[in-house]
Order: C-alpha cells, then structure tokens, then sequence
C-alpha cells in the first residue's frame, strides 16, 4: 500500500464526520460544551425599570434646579418595590437592583444628596430624566435570540442563559475515546519492572491530547501480544460506547503487529494504513460499522503527533467544534539537510528574536525520545523533497504550546 500524503489522510480520516447528537445537561454542567441548539430568552431583562445606584428615585422635574428639599415617604431595597407612588417634592429611599417607584422617572444618587434629619433630603446636585434607570428589556427582550447554535458555553455565555431562565442547555455530545495499549512488553507506572520490560506511556498523553479538546477518554488498559486479548478490549470498547478506537502499537507490518487483523476480523473496513510523514508512518484508519479506529504507532513520539495531527481534530469535529492547527513562520536557527518522499515534524525550541520567532531544531529526533518533544514547543514542518534549508531561512512551524 503506498504511503498516503498527510493532508489526504487527514481529508479521509475527517469525511463524513459530523457533531454527535445533542444531550440537556444542567447548567452549571454545561462550562466548555458546545450548544446543539441556540439559545433564546425565556424572559425579559430587565423585567422593569431598575435602579442603577443606590440613591433616590424622584421626578426630574423636582430636581432640575437645587437646592431641592423633597421627603422621604419610603424605601425600595433590592428584592421588594416600593407600593405606593412618588408625588412632587417627595422621594424613595432606593437601592440598586430595585424597581423604579411608580411616579418617579430619574434617580438622584446617594452622593448627591445631604440627610436634613426629620425625613427630609436636600438634593445638591441637579439630575435629568431617566438618569441612572436601566429601561425594561435594556439587555435583552423575553424571545431575543441569545446564543446560537455551535458556540462554546464560556463564562459570559453560561451567565446570559441562565439570566435568561435556562435552568438546562442541549449541547452536543462528547465523543468518547476508547485506548487501547497493546505490548507483551508493557506495564503500567508504578510496576517493578523485568529485564524486557517498559512503562506504557502513551495512553497518558492521547487520553490528554483527547482532553484537550474535550473528548472523554476511556483507558482500556494494555492487551497482551495476543489477538484474542486485543479482540476482547475492542468489544470492550464497542460495548462502551466509544465513538473513536484508538490502538497504541501492533500496527505495523511485523510478526507481533495484529492490530490490522484484529480490527478487521471485528468488522473494520480499513481506510488506510502507512502515511508519508516522520514521525507517525504506520498510522492506520479505518471504520468499524460507526466507530473510527485509529492504529497509533507505538513510538511515543510519533504516537503524540500523530495525535495532534489527526486525532485532535477528528475529535474536535465530533465534539461540534472548530480546529485549527496554530501554524506560524519563523526562521531557523540552524541549517536542515535535504527531506525525502515523507513530510517531517521536527521538535523544536521556538523563541522571539527581535519581533520574529526563531525555530531551532533539536540535534537528535529519535521517536523514542519524550523528553525533547516535552522540552520543544513546536514542531518545524518539513515537505516532501524540501531542499536544504539555511539558519535563517524562513520555515513554518506547528505550535504545541
């Protein structure tokens, strides 16, 4: 099978991919998630004229000009209005968030006025009509269209639903990963290890990458070199729920790599498996009835970017997202060789220099090597059959963090 360009892969992988369906969580559930339906007021807001500050609801006529004596014939506290009516020369006691007296068309605030004692207030300062009075429906009328559909619940949005009366929100579902580890040679962290033994690493960063763009993720656990243990965590997976399979290791062309023939005697149609990219080439993709299965190659490195490549942005599809790869230009900070048939994502340290970013690759790109690829925050894009490349010439650069 010939080696697939990346962003065919990536066109394939995300065909026909579309946001789950829709799920009413409770509102203080629904930070970060996405609506599957837009979001109108249930009510108006304000529902009367309020008072803005604190202060004294009168006639604008009264205090047009002042000094002004006027009395105070009540009060209106946040929470119960005032019953009765304010006439000329007269005054409520008002505090921010009450109703507006009826009679009464401005409020003078507390600053600007001097207690006479006996109830009676001098107003110093004069103010004009609807002074300090939030109108009905100022921020939004009871059926005004609020948020639509698509948007990301952040704090601002989470607050106008719930001003709007929205005790719940339908927002899109969180697809759901299924990892599975597979390697006689693997043992989870914290294990004594044996002498052909090594800790399994990657699920931890792919559940992160699948976190990241909030996807749930489901940890199978590690599969013995086995089919039948393979089979048994897929049907795991499926049994779940998952709505991505995603295979570390076992997937590319040697004695012990079953995961092909595993997902296939499940029922996989495979989409396609080697990819023209370093690191990352055995990547496998494939559909199992509703199910994605992605086979991640079991380097950690290539397992990681492989996982920023393509699955961030499947996920991200599913979950009713929009995804975009941060990709800038910068300059290198030391020369490159020549790059064959397969793009190539180098870790690198990117920093700004006078106003313009500077990428330097790390000397050794072994895809064993998780320190460097934590130490790098970028990743410098190499073409297929890119020429040599100088220190300083310019290059693109995938973002990490």
């Amino acid at each position: 099978m010939a080696l697939v360009p990346v962003a065919e892969a990536l066109e394939r992988l995300l065909d026909g991919a579309v946001p789950l369906g829709g799920e009413s969580v409770p509102l203080i559930e629904a930070a970060d998630r996405v609506l599957a339906e837009p979001v109108a007021a249930l009510r108006t807001q304000p529902p009367f004229n309020t008072s803005a500050m604190d202060g004294y609801a009168v006639q604008a006529a009264d205090v047009a000009s002042v000094p002004s004596k006027l009395s105070v014939i009540g009060m209106a506290p946040a929470g119960r209005g005032f019953d009765g009516t304010v006439g000329r020369a007269q005054a409520v006691r008002i505090f921010t968030g009450a109703p507006l007296p009826d009679g009464a068309d401005t409020i003078v605030i507390q600053e600007n006025v001097r207690d006479l004692g006996g109830g009676d207030i001098e107003v110093i300062e004069p103010t004009v009509e609807w002074r300090n009075i939030r109108r009905v429906g100022l921020d939004f009328s009871k059926g005004d269209l609020l948020l639509e559909k698509g948007r990301v619940l952040d704090p601002a949005a989470l607050s106008l639903a719930a001003s709007a009366n929205h005790p719940r929100v339908n927002v899109v579902k969180r697809p759901l990963v299924a990892i599975i580890a597979t390697g006689d040679e693997l043992l989870p962290p914290g294990s004594e290890l044996g002498p052909d033994q090594i800790i399994s690493s990657n699920a931890y960063g792919v559940a992160a990458a699948a976190q990241s763009v909030s996807a749930r993720a489901l940890d199978l656990g590690i599969a013995a070199d086995r089919k039948d243990a393979i089979a048994a965590l897929v049907r795991k997976a499926v049994a779940a729920g998952a709505n991505v399979i995603v295979t570390l290791g076992g997937a590319s062309v040697g004695d012990h790599d079953l995961i092909h023939d595993v997902l296939t005697g499940e029922g996989m149609t495979l989409g396609f498996w080697k990819i023209a990219m370093r690191p990352g080439k055995p990547l496998m993709f494939g559909l199992l009835g509703d199910i994605r299965c992605i086979g991640l190659p079991g380097n950690p490195v290539a397992s990681l970017v492989c996982s920023q490549l393509f699955l961030k942005p499947l996920l991200a599809r599913l979950g009713g997202r929009a995804y975009r790869q941060d990709i800038r230009q910068a300059r290198l900070g030391t020369a490159m060789p020549a790059n064959d048939l397969r793009q190539d994502y180098v870790r690198a340290v990117v920093r700004e220099d006078h106003g313009e970013l500077v990428a330097t690759p790390f000397g050794i790109q072994d895809s064993s090597m998780l320190r460097m690829l934590a130490d790098a925050n970028g990743l410098v894009v190499r073409p297929p059959f890119a020429p040599a490349s100088a220190a300083g010439d310019v290059c693109s650069v995938l973002m990490l963090r």
